[in-house]
C-alpha cells in the first residue's frame, strides 16, 4: 500500500510556474468605463494602450509561450481613462481547435495563438506570434478590440511572420521575417511597402532551424541573428534546445539589394530574445543594442550589450554596458534604425524566478548614464512602451506599462515622464482586474483627423 503525505499532495497539485501567481490566466473578458485615476493623465494622450500576452482559455498550457493570446487595452482621452477591455484573440486555434501542423506535417499558417505582440502598419492593427500569420484586431475608437481575422497580405505571405517586425521611419516600409520550417528554407526575409503590400520575399540560407525571435534594422541594412537555440522535434514542450556547439553569428543584408548576398560574422555563443535598436555608424560600421543572455539555460540573466560590426575588418566588437538585469527593451519607435539616444529596459519577474524588485531603467546610450525607478515591494512592471508628447522623434514623451501589485492581487496602468522616470508616475489608472504578466504592446494614438 502506498501512502501520500499532505506535503506531497500540495507539491504535486501546485501549478507550474508559468500558470501560477500573476502568470495565471484570467477567466473573464471585461469592459469597464471611467476608470479611477491617481495623478493626472496627460491630455495629449488620446488613443489605446494595448498589450498582448498568453492567457490559455482552459487555464492549461505546456509552456508560457503557448497560451491563447489576450489583448488588454486601456482607452485614454482628454485626461480620462475612458475604458478598460480585455479580449482573447479569436484565432482558428481558439475558435475551432485547429492545429498548426496536421497529421501529415503540413502547416496551417492561420492556426496559431497570436499571443506575443500587437503593432500597427498601413492602417491595420496586427496581433502577432512567430509561428503563424498575424491576426487583425479592430482598435478603432468605439470598438471592442474585436478580432477581424488572419492577415496574409492578400495571399502573398507564404511563411509565418515574426512577432518583432520593424517599421522604417523614413520609408514607412515594414520589414520582417519568417522562420520555423521543418525543411529548408529555414528563414525567409519579407518587406511590405508603406501601403501594406508585400513586395519582397526571399529565402536565406542558414545551416539549421534555430529559434530566431528578433532581428535588426538600420537605414541601410537588415541584420539577422542565427543563435544556438536549435530545433529539436523530439523535445517535449518547447521544441528547441540550447546547443552552444552550433555557434552564433550575425547576418548582414543591404536594404538596397534585398536579394543579394548575406554576409555572416561570428560572435560568442549567446541568446537574444529582443533588440533595443540598431543604426549605421559611417559607411562600414553597424551598432546594435541587445538584451543578451550568456546562455538560454534557465539560469543566465540578460544584460544590455552593444555589438559593433566592422564590415571592412569583418569583425564584431562585443561589450556589456551594464550589470543590472533587464529585458523588454524599447525606444521611441520613430527612431527605429536610426541613432536613438535613450532606451528603456524593464526588470521584472519571469516564470520560476520568484519575486524580484520591479524597476524601469532609462539608458543614455550617448553618455552611459542610467536612471532607475523602483516600483516598490511586490509591484512588478511589464514592458514600457513610449508614447510621444509631440512630433519630434527622440523628444519628450511618456512610458506606459501595466504594473502588478502582489499585495493586493491587482494591476494598474502606470504612466511615467520618460525624461524623469525617477520622479515616479504622473498617473496611475486603477484597473478592474489584474493583468497577467505578458509580452509586448504599444501606444496606438488616434489617427490625425
Amino acid at each position: 500500500m502506498t501512502t501520500t503525505t499532505p506535503a506531497e499532495v500540495t507539491e504535486s497539485s501546485a501549478p507550474p510556474p508559468h500558470l501560477a501567481g500573476n502568470f495565471a490566466p484570467v477567466t473573464d473578458e471585461l469592459t469597464a468605463c471611467d476608470l479611477p485615476i491617481t495623478g493626472t493623465v496627460p491630455a495629449a494622450l488620446r488613443g489605446w494602450y494595448v498589450r498582448n500576452g498568453p492567457n490559455p482559455r482552459d487555464a492549461a498550457s505546456p509552456h508560457w509561450f503557448f497560451g491563447d493570446g489576450m489583448i488588454h487595452g486601456v482607452r485614454l482621452e482628454d485626461g480620462r481613462a475612458v475604458s478598460y477591455r480585455n479580449r482573447w484573440v479569436r484565432t482558428s486555434t481558439f475558435t475551432d481547435g485547429a492545429r498548426v501542423v496536421d497529421e501529415e506535417g503540413r502547416r496551417d499558417l492561420a492556426a496559431g495563438v497570436a499571443n506575443t505582440h500587437i503593432v500597427r502598419h498601413a492602417g491595420r492593427t496586427l496581433a502577432l506570434v512567430e509561428s503563424s500569420f498575424p491576426y487583425e484586431i479592430d482598435c478603432r475608437p468605439g470598438h471592442e478590440l474585436e478580432t477581424v481575422g488572419p492577415h496574409d497580405f492578400g495571399g502573398r505571405l507564404a511563411t509565418a511572420m515574426t512577432a518583432h517586425p520593424k517599421t522604417c521611419p523614413t520609408t514607412g516600409e515594414l520589414h520582417f521575417f519568417g522562420y520555423g520550417n521543418a525543411t529548408p528554407p529555414y528563414l525567409t526575409y519579407h518587406r511590405a511597402d508603406a501601403a501594406g503590400q508585400l513586395v519582397v520575399s526571399r529565402p536565406i540560407d542558414v545551416p539549421a532551424a534555430t529559434m530566431m525571435h528578433d532581428f535588426h534594422l538600420t537605414a541601410r541594412h537588415v541584420v539577422f541573428m542565427d543563435l544556438p537555440m536549435v530545433h529539436d522535434r523530439g523535445r517535449p514542450g518547447m521544441p528547441y534546445a540550447w546547443d552552444p556547439e552550433y555557434g552564433a553569428r550575425l547576418g548582414v543584408l543591404r536594404r538596397d539589394d534585398p536579394h543579394g548576398q548575406v554576409r555572416w560574422l561570428e560572435i560568442d555563443p549567446c541568446y537574444v530574445f529582443h533588440s533595443l535598436n540598431a543604426h549605421d555608424d559611417g559607411e562600414e560600421r553597424i551598432v546594435l543594442y541587445v538584451s543578451r543572455y550568456a546562455a538560454l539555460d534557465g539560469r543566465s540573466p540578460s544584460f544590455l550589450w552593444r555589438w559593433t560590426i566592422d564590415l571592412a575588418a569583418g569583425t564584431v566588437r562585443e561589450e556589456q554596458l551594464d550589470d543590472q538585469f533587464g529585458e523588454f527593451p524599447r525606444i521611441d519607435d520613430r527612431l527605429a534604425g536610426l541613432p536613438a539616444r535613450f532606451g528603456h529596459v524593464t526588470a521584472g519577474e519571469a516564470p520560476g524566478t520568484g519575486p524580484i524588485p520591479g524597476a524601469l531603467l532609462r539608458y543614455d546610450l550617448r553618455t552611459g548614464a542610467v536612471a532607475r525607478y523602483d516600483f516598490g515591494p511586490g509591484r512588478t512592471p511589464g514592458e514600457a512602451a513610449f508614447a510621444p508628447a509631440d512630433d519630434r522623434p527622440g523628444g519628450p514623451g511618456w512610458l506606459i506599462t501595466y504594473v502588478y501589485d502582489a499585495t493586493t492581487d491587482t494591476s494598474d496602468l502606470v504612466i511615467l515622464d520618460a525624461e524623469d522616470i525617477t520622479a515616479g508616475p504622473v498617473a496611475t489608472v486603477h484597473l478592474p482586474q489584474r493583468v497577467p504578466h505578458g509580452f509586448h504592446g504599444n501606444w496606438l494614438p488616434d489617427p490625425a483627423s
